[in-house]
């Protein structure tokens, strides 16, 4: 099913820094939680990340991201993930991530 230009504009995924990488051992699939900045604006959410497969938590540190900013929070066992990380999946089910060339604003919105 096609989405109109209107639905498209409401998604708002945005540019964030990872400040912080935790294991989610009460995760159903291998993933991580991770606290990002994303600007004075949006400020700092949390989101769960089935990207274990191919990031270790130290080269994740710091690391700029792409995130939709705008969906409802949703709760992942005791965990409330308030945005979701964008990545490409593998066949395998692996996910690499989506960022920015080059270090920029946290916040930027993507257009």
């Amino acid at each position: 099913m096609d989405l109109s230009w209107n639905e498209f504009e409401r998604t708002d995924m945005r540019v964030g820094t990872i400040l912080e990488v935790n294991d989610f051992p009460e995760a159903r699939k291998p993933a991580y939680q991770l606290t990002i900045d994303f600007g004075s604006e949006i400020g700092i959410r949390k989101s769960s990340a089935q990207i274990t497969k191919r990031y270790q938590k130290e080269e994740l540190l710091n690391r700029q991201i792409v995130a939709v900013v705008n969906f409802p929070k949703k709760q992942i066992g005791k965990f409330m993930s308030e945005c979701l990380v964008l990545g490409a999946v593998g066949e395998e089910g692996d996910v690499i991530l989506l960022a920015p060339d080059f270090k920029i604003e946290n916040g930027l919105r993507i257009g």
